[in-house]
């Protein structure tokens, strides 16, 4: 009996397509209504397969990034400050952007002048 294989090149040295990305990265902003950057603002990233949840307190910036996400995996991000919530927003594993960039906003009032 005959057998035969076919190998690529890729599978013959366990190498992953070079066009499929390892990891992607999120990032955004937080701001208010006024499009000021909320300091100590709480991200919040939901990895919708496993269900696990990372934070990130943000800067006096307002932004947020995290790292090393999979590729073939849904995400949903949203925000609190200060007891108000953003809007959930998701990071389809059909998005193929490495770089992913999700401002998020939350209705609290603009600051009194003179005041932060």
């Amino acid at each position: 009996m005959l057998v035969a294989l076919w190998f690529t090149p890729q599978a013959a040295t366990g190498q992953k397509d070079k066009n499929t990305p390892q990891s992607r990265t999120l990032l955004g902003i937080v701001t208010n209504n006024g499009e000021q950057p909320l300091e100590k603002a709480i991200v919040y990233l939901k990895n919708t397969r496993s269900l696990v949840v990372q934070t990130f307190i943000t800067g006096a910036d307002g932004k947020f990034r995290f790292n090393s996400l999979s590729p073939t995996t849904d995400y949903e991000v949203f925000a609190q400050y200060s007891g108000k919530k953003s809007n959930t927003r998701a990071l389809s594993a059909f998005d193929t952007r490495t770089e992913a960039y999700m401002p998020l906003k939350i209705d609290v009032p603009l600051p009194e002048p003179g005041k932060k």
